[in-house]
């Protein structure tokens, strides 16, 4: 049972003035609470509403190579606390397994340590190669321009085949 659905058995349908109307969907709406539905002599117009609304993201989507990274990193550290927290239970209850898994748990510890390393190393090389810091000495600044360069050169190289074209060949000492 959906929520209008809720409110509907819960107070008969009419709570201040609001009903809920279930009108077969067009255009691919979803037909909402109308105001004034229970209220005699008020206009009738069924309100549509989007199945969602887009809003912008807060910040922007982490890189590929260190959302990876990251995933990585989450996953180790979960194995390791699972790891911590059975070595420790071992140990209350006396178990030969006990020191096996504190060796692993630490071992595990050293591994996500270098895993939270991975992420921040990742992070900082690709701000440093994509520009996202904008310092002076920065390699990003250069690599943007060269491509923009390279971007120039292909385009006036196109634009030159097509006027050649356009010629029909006129100018040309060889057709190719």
């Amino acid at each position: 049972m959906g929520t209008a659905e809720q409110r509907e058995a819960s107070d008969g349908g009419v709570a201040e003035g609001w009903t809920v109307r279930r009108v077969p969907a067009a255009g691919g709406g979803v037909p909402s609470q109308e105001r004034g539905a229970g209220v005699p002599g008020a206009q009738r117009r069924p309100a549509y509403r989007p199945l969602w609304v887009e809003e912008p993201a807060l910040r922007r989507r982490m890189p590929d190579p260190v959302r990876t990274a990251a995933v990585r990193a989450v996953i180790i550290i979960a194995v390791t606390l699972i790891q911590a927290v059975v070595a420790f239970l071992c140990t209350l209850a006396g178990s030969w397994l006990a020191f096996p898994m504190v060796i692993s748990s630490v071992a595990s510890t050293v591994v996500a340590t270098w895993g939270v390393l991975d992420v921040w190393v990742t992070r900082q090389v690709w701000n440093q190669r994509n520009g996202v810091v904008s310092v002076p000495s920065s390699t990003a600044r250069a690599l943007r321009r060269e491509r923009r360069a390279a971007r120039r050169q292909a385009k006036t190289a196109a634009r030159e085949r097509d006027r050649i074209r356009r010629r029909g060949g006129a100018g040309q000492l060889s057709h190719s």
